[in-house]
């Protein structure tokens, strides 16, 4: 009997077939990935259903009953949305999840000005007490969980779901589900807030301290890292700076005298699933032993506080707009990680979603894509399937062991609250984004059918469109029908009930629950807080130096440097760019991106702030005196905002001043774009090292194509 080989034997080997080549790899958390594990990389995790619960909050998990089948989805108006809603729940989906749009988010009525372009895109548009009861008509609230991802506008929406029920027949107690109710994150990374810090936090207890009372099924948070995850965060970041939210959030509870186990058993999380396969099964199982330890640290008698239930959601920041069918595949990846991760519940994203709003067509697949891993693949069967795998045992503790030395950081500065009033948390976050990015453009990170096997000829994918302009003429009209109808005097009482609860220790909750029942709407109950509160605003602050490090012996990125020196000594200054973002949209990955990148290529960038008008980025363009604007537009308001922007740069004399746009716009919008005025379109997937080539050419300079390394410096 020869003698059992051993981890020298294996490496000896390695060797000889490798050549002696290096195949460990480093991976953007920090750390390399070896190349074989063994029973010594790993340590036992324990049983599924005990502490510290990193194999699964339950003992049976999925063999016990499966993830629940959630599609966030909204869109238009509340009738077309209940109509969506119901097709699906028909076709096997479980749960709704609620995307509302970015004027509901931003605490705005639909007939402000500064929403023109934002009312029922990217989500469903919800003034009044009488949208969300249309919302969920015919869908019985007191059986169906419901998920609302809203942070700003969380009192209002609460309030009219919460009112919604009552008029239903269905009363607190009975409502079912989560709301996100996360500010924190929005503060670091998606940026739909609208009260500064401190009192945002206040308004974050008042929801637990409602919900703990009142609604014993209804999860009164829902910690995410999803969003830190799509702007670019890396597993690390995402577990460590998630997990501190949810910290801070249990902090705050506590000192406003609530018992911990009174609330924490309703907290839930939210993680974002990208193409890492194993290492997103691992970061789901290092979340669950990150949390038991922070709670049992906070001192947490209950086992179900101390459990980590989670919803996650594939990425939306790896879907592609080139060849965008390969986003089913990407889809169905992610899905898998997250249900061998152990998530609760699971939204899958539509292959059209990096173009435009899913249709009816794309949102079936994707809904398709859990129920055939539900009812086809076995994963079921088995608690836990990759329990014991070394690698993923080796790569938990990792992540684990990684993620406390950030959250060590976090607590040194004073909690996340601190963290994030300090810009850490961003800064730490924008710079993994730009690394990615520039890892992505020069092909190191492998993009299929963008970086490597590009189509020569895309194909058009048929995208759902919405009429902005007819859904807020729509929304108006019901606006003025609810404020001509209602008890006048009795709203206004009860708002201002509001602002003085505010403005002292009244539950806003609670307060706001009486304004809704007198028919107050969303903007006018936002703004009764906000005018104890103010609406806080801020201004991007990209990094810098990463692409110039990452492209430092590049000859491209040299062809774009030395272009970027011809235009300053032609114009006598640097070329200026201002990179704008208008509409009520915070996601500004993409914006700090460019501005990150542009900057180390010499331009002079001016970040405008966020939710700009396009009045008010024309006054800023000529202020700064920018020879192009860069618009980024996520939530589709660019057929509404660039034009008028272009319009008014006409307008003022400045035609001159080119106009470029970026981020997810259908191809089928392009040439309406182009006729419109704007110079240059570039969607998901673009490089930006050419991007930078293609301004040059836009300002006059004779850029070489891409791929000849020829220049006028050679």
């Amino acid at each position: 009997m020869t003698d059992k080989p051993t981890v020298s034997d294996w490496q000896a080997l390695a060797d000889k077939e490798s050549k002696g080549r290096d195949l460990t790899k480093d991976m953007p958390e920090g750390f390399q990935v070896k190349p074989l594990y063994t029973a010594e990389d790993s340590s036992d995790p324990g049983l599924p259903g005990f502490a510290p619960f990193t194999r699964g909050v339950k003992a049976t998990m999925y063999a016990g009953r499966p993830w629940t089948i959630r599609q966030y989805a909204g869109f238009s108006t509340a009738e077309e949305s209940n109509a969506f809603y119901r097709r699906n729940l028909e076709a096997g989906q479980k749960g709704l999840s609620v995307a509302f749009d970015l004027a509901t988010h931003r605490g705005y009525d639909s007939d402000h000005p500064r929403v023109v372009g934002d009312v029922g895109k990217a989500g469903v548009a919800i003034d009044t007490v009488e949208d969300m009861q249309i919302l969920f008509d015919q869908i019985p609230l007191d059986t169906m969980s419901v998920s609302m991802t809203m942070n700003g506008a969380v009192i209002p929406v609460l309030a009219f779901y919460i009112v919604a029920g009552e008029e239903q027949g269905v009363s607190p107690e009975q409502l079912s589900g989560t709301i996100q109710n996360d500010i924190l994150k929005e503060f670091m990374v998606r940026n739909t807030y609208i009260y500064p810090p401190a009192p945002s936090m206040r308004i974050i207890s008042d929801i637990i301290g409602y919900t703990s009372a009142n609604m014993p099924k209804f999860n009164s948070i829902s910690i995410s890292g999803y969003h830190m995850h799509e702007a670019g965060a890396t597993a690390v970041q995402e577990l460590a700076f998630t997990i501190a939210d949810g910290k801070e959030y249990v902090k705050s509870a506590m000192e406003t005298g609530l018992d911990i186990d009174a609330f924490a058993g309703r907290l839930s999380f939210f993680f974002g699933i990208g193409m890492n396969f194993f290492m997103e099964i691992a970061k789901l199982r290092a979340a669950r032993t990150l949390w038991y330890k922070v709670m049992d640290d906070l001192g947490a008698k209950s086992e179900r506080s101390k459990m980590l239930r989670t919803h996650c959601q594939t990425s939306g920041v790896s879907l592609q707009e080139q060849d965008p069918y390969n986003n089913v595949i990407r889809t169905t990846v992610e899905a898998m990680a997250a249900t061998l991760g152990g998530t609760q519940s699971l939204h899958t994203n539509a292959l059209d979603e990096a173009i435009a709003l899913p249709t009816d067509f794309s949102a079936r697949i994707a809904r398709n894509t859990q129920l055939v891993l539900q009812e086809e693949t076995g994963i079921t069967n088995v608690v836990d399937p990759l329990g014991g795998s070394y690698y993923i045992e080796a790569l938990t503790a990792k992540l684990v062991e990684e993620a406390e030395v950030l959250m060590a950081e976090v607590d040194t500065l004073g909690g996340m609250t601190i963290a994030v009033d300090s810009g850490m948390p961003k800064q730490r976050i924008e710079e993994a984004a730009a690394a990615k990015q520039t890892r992505i453009d020069k092909a190191e990170d492998v993009i299929v059918g963008v970086n490597k096997y590009r189509l020569a000829e895309e194909e058009q994918i048929e995208t759902l469109e919405v009429d902005n302009h007819k859904v807020r003429t729509g929304q108006i009209a019901r606006l003025k029908k609810n404020r001509e109808s209602r008890d006048e005097a009795a709203c206004q009482a009860a708002l201002k009930a509001l602002t003085e609860g505010a403005k002292s220790d009244g539950n806003m909750l609670a307060l706001a629950v009486d304004a809704a029942r007198q028919r107050a709407t969303l903007g006018e109950i936002s703004s009764a807080m906000e005018e104890v509160f103010g609406r806080y605003d801020t201004t991007p602050k990209p990094v810098t130096g990463i692409y110039k490090s990452a492209y430092e012996f590049d000859k491209r990125w040299a062809q774009v440097l030395e272009g970027v020196d011809a235009v300053e000594r032609r114009l006598g200054r640097k070329p200026k760019i201002m990179v704008a973002k208008m509409g009520q949209d915070g996601h500004d990955r993409g914006a700090n991106v460019i501005a990150s990148a542009f900057t180390d290529m010499g331009f002079e960038v001016i970040s405008g702030p966020l939710f700009q008008t396009p009045d008010e980025t024309l006054k800023m363009a000529l202020e700064h005196e920018v020879d192009a604007i860069g618009a980024s537009s996520l939530a589709a308001g660019h057929k509404t905002l660039i034009p008028e922007l272009i319009d008014l740069l006409k307008g003022a004399g400045r035609a001159d001043i080119k106009v470029v746009a970026g981020g997810v716009i259908p191809p089928q919008d392009y040439d309406f774009l182009r006729e419109a005025g704007v110079q240059g379109i570039y969607g998901p997937g673009s490089n930006v090292v050419e991007c930078g080539a293609d301004m040059l050419r836009l300002l006059g300079h004779n850029m070489p194509p891409a791929g000849d390394e020829t220049s006028d410096a050679d």
